[in-house]
């Protein structure tokens, strides 16, 4: 028998949203969307310098991964970027259209992923080829030497589980009270970045294996930046606003605090330091840029700002909370939520940043 294929389903899945409903991924992930349309100047520049000539004379297919592709229609504008990148590339060499390579595209989230919307939703005159991946991006889903182009965003924050001194009762890292990291003690935040630091190494270590030599990966992320601190991430800050709803609720008997005790967001925000940091220590790829790119502030009024986050983080969180908390608290969490955003400070203060990184795979 030949050497077993690895799973990738190491992680815990944590589901966006599916379908077209009022609070689905589909329909609030325009900020997702809007930092894709970002950064594709930077990928187009990424593949215009850094895809290696070799690759562009030897390969009819080029094999491009998106990780982490969720339902909505994001994934399909950020492989059009890439394959838009490419052709583009192939032209400059003196490739005609003749010439031109086909794509094979896979779309990558975990198997509990809404596949069906997805596909449903497909671009019709789609200048690749499509196939699902399922499976978790923190382990093998490739054979080895076989993708051209890997893509993420707004993927890797989610850790693949909860770091376990967190939850755990007898640690100095018990996070209780809170549901998330930010504004909790230090032995906290350490856990939530050593355990991002962990996943980044396994993300990194299946990925030197799929990736041929000269191969890139281009990954975009919420962060902050270097020395910030985490309390003015403004993500971290609607969080902790969340959890104060939940503590609220347990208060009124409406849930437990031994729920709210036991139940944590599995998100960290990185900085560009840390980011860096993981790619050194891997030592299979080479950083060719890191950006950090600030986020476009809206000219909205602060009560559709709130509406907007509440109905962003409930297609996020939904699935965790209703797992965690039942169905039935959730209509009543998130009205209290979007309360509390509409008179906090967090739309003057918080700020949002998005990291991009181009990696490229080293010869082995």
């Amino acid at each position: 028998m030949a050497g077993a294929v690895q799973s990738g389903n190491i992680s815990k899945a944590n589901p966006m949203n599916g379908g077209h409903g009022l609070y689905s991924y589909t329909k609030n992930s325009t900020y997702q969307g809007k930092v894709i349309v970002a950064v594709k100047d930077l990928i187009m520049e990424a593949i215009s310098e850094k895809l290696n000539s070799c690759i562009i004379s030897s390969s009819n297919t080029i094999c491009v991964a998106d990780m982490g592709c969720s339902v909505g229609p994001n994934t399909f504008i950020a492989v059009q970027n890439i394959v838009e990148a490419v052709q583009k590339k192939y032209q400059s060499q003196g490739q005609g259209h003749s010439g031109l390579p086909e794509f094979q595209v896979f779309l990558n989230d975990h198997s509990v992923n809404d596949f069906n919307t997805l596909f449903r939703s497909l671009p019709p005159n789609r200048n690749y080829y499509v196939a699902g991946m399922p499976g978790s991006f923190h382990g093998r889903l490739f054979p080895s030497n076989f993708l051209h182009i890997v893509h993420t965003s707004y993927a890797l924050q989610w850790l693949s589980q909860v770091p376990m001194e967190v939850e755990d009762t007898s640690s100095p890292a018990w996070n209780k009270g809170r549901i998330y990291y930010s504004s909790a003690g230090d032995q906290i935040a350490k856990a939530y970045a050593d355990q991002f630091s962990k996943d980044m190494d396994c993300f990194l270590h299946a990925r030197a294996k799929e990736v041929v030599c000269g191969g890139l990966i281009m990954l975009t992320v919420p962060g902050r930046l270097d020395g910030s601190p985490h309390t003015r991430v403004f993500s971290n800050v609607c969080y902790d606003i969340l959890g104060s709803c939940l503590m609220d609720m347990a208060k009124m008997g409406i849930t437990s605090e031994e729920k709210v005790d036991s139940f944590n967001i599995p998100v960290y925000f990185s900085s560009p330091q840390e980011l860096e940091a993981t790619v050194e220590r891997n030592g299979c790829f080479s950083l060719e840029k890191l950006h950090c790119l600030p986020l476009e502030k809206t000219q909205t009024s602060i009560p559709e700002k709130a509406r907007a986050i509440s109905y962003h983080i409930r297609a996020g969180l939904e699935f965790l909370l209703k797992e965690h908390f039942g169905h039935e608290i959730l209509d009543e969490l998130f009205d209290s939520f979007n309360r509390k955003l509409e008179k906090s400070e967090v739309f003057q203060y918080g700020r949002a940043y998005s990291l991009f990184a181009l990696l490229k795979r080293k010869p082995t």
